[in-house]
């Protein structure tokens, strides 16, 4: 019996770290060729995939210079190291026959698209994986925010915040065994409880847009597709 998708379109936001494995910095290729067969998997159920990815891997390695640096630039910075990210993300799906496409919210022709609305739209109404990089082109916002942004301008059904732990805890689960893992969560109880879900801007985005938010573990083999699926994996936080 052929396996029914709960969501047509969905937004996968991959921050950097997720790339590097268990290296401190970097590109871990064999962890980004799975992430990349997770993607393949939801693809071949027929969603459309689009996906915002960070920066932090890279970034990490010239925090300790960027410390006293100018805020704006430094987030230009980061900006660039996403750009790298998402070509390893495209290139890791081009091996695996994912076909993909890139664009930028800043301007760099000569190796990625602009980030252009219809046509980003085209490429996911015709089976293409679409990778936002460079945030939202603007210093002072997240990679969050950016993937609230893209998944309201791209109308999916879900945003995926892909994270190290199986969705959103009562407390640390590292230092308190005993916390309790949310299943369902309300916009209104994530921001009062300070549940880090996502950062205070994208989460108001979502609310009042009522796009919900699904946090998993994107190192729980199969946790993508189970998602997309609609069984309980991670935490649903919805209005």
């Amino acid at each position: 019996m052929p396996e029914t998708p709960a969501y047509k379109r969905i937004l996968l936001k991959l921050s950097g770290e997720a790339l590097m494995g268990d290296e401190s910095y970097g590109i871990h290729r064999p962890t980004v060729e799975r992430i990349v067969d997770e993607i393949a998997e939801v693809v071949q159920l027929g969603v459309e995939v689009a996906v915002v990815i960070g920066g932090g891997n890279i970034f990490r390695g010239v925090a300790p210079a960027a410390a006293n640096m100018d805020r704006a630039t430094a987030d230009y910075m980061g900006m660039l190291a996403t750009v790298m990210n998402a070509l390893a993300l495209q290139d890791a799906m081009r091996r695996a026959h994912l076909v993909s496409r890139v664009q930028s919210a800043l301007n760099i022709e000569q190796i990625v698209e602009p980030y252009i609305r219809g046509k980003a739209m085209r490429y996911l109404e015709d089976g293409r994986v679409v990778i936002f990089a460079a945030g939202t082109g603007n210093p002072f916002f997240t990679t969050d925010t950016a993937a609230a942004l893209r998944g309201m301008e791209m109308n999916v059904d879900l945003v995926l915040k892909a994270t190290k732990v199986d969705g959103v805890y009562t407390d640390d689960p590292r230092t308190h065994p005993d916390a309790m893992r949310y299943k369902r969560l309300t916009f209104d109880e994530a921001i009062i409880k300070n549940l880090k879900v996502m950062d205070a801007t994208a989460l108001t985005l979502c609310r009042d847009q009522k796009l919900p938010i699904n946090v998993f573990s994107i190192f729980r083999q199969k946790a993508l597709k189970r998602v997309v699926l609609g069984e309980d994996e991670g935490t649903m936080v919805h209005v």
